[in-house]
Order: C-alpha cells, then structure tokens, then sequence
C-alpha cells in the first residue's frame, strides 16, 4: 500500500513539473518572439507603402506569386526564409531605401513601370 501511494506521489509531481516547464518554455518563447519592428517613416512615406502594399498583395503577408511573398511581395531570396510580419516590414523597408531611397520614389516607379 505504501509502494503505491509512493508511485502516485512521484507520478502527480512529475506531472506539475513537466506542466510547469512547457508553460515556462512556451512564456520564454513567445518573450522572445514579441519584439515588434517600428519603421520611423513620414506620414508621406508612410502611405505610399501603403499603397504599394495594396497593389502588390491588397495588404496579405500570405500573398505568394511564384517566388515572390508575402505584403510586399519581396523574393523569397530576399527574405530568407523567414515570411513573419516584422521580417517583411523590415526586408521591404531595407529594399526600398537601397533600390529608391524612399517609398515615395518606389511608387512613382510602380506607377511608371507596375513594379517596384
């Protein structure tokens, strides 16, 4: 009788334990993972991107168009690997400051050529 009431002690701890290190994993994890990008854009900047987003995918980090992905329709290449919300915002803002210097600049050239 005690042998078992032993098991019973043993196995309930273990259970709380093994509960307890998932939560505090899972609370570590999604620590980790709640660093949101900020771009410091002007409103300007701000509402071209906007714009450019819509034409491009109507505003869908989900949008794919054969090797190109997600809101901005990056290349995958460009984004690698990694399709999250804050790597698209961040990859598109790094893009357009390379290619045009602003996103005022890229939708003029969206609108000259139907591509940025």
């Amino acid at each position: 009788m005690k042998f078992k009431k032993i098991i019973m002690v043993l196995m309930t701890a273990l259970t709380f334990y093994g509960t307890f290190n998932v939560a505090t994993s899972t609370e570590i994890a999604s620590a980790k993972t709640t660093k949101v990008y900020k771009s410091d854009l002007s409103k300007a900047n701000q509402k071209a991107k906007s714009w450019i987003a819509y034409h491009e995918s109507r505003g869908s980090y989900g949008a794919r168009n054969g090797r190109y992905v997600g809101k901005y329709q990056l290349s995958s290449s460009y984004l690698h690997g990694d399709y999250s919300k804050n790597n698209q915002e961040k990859a598109a803002d790094h893009y357009v400051k390379a290619r045009y210097g602003s996103w005022v600049n890229a939708k003029k050239h969206w609108k000259a050529y139907g591509w940025y």
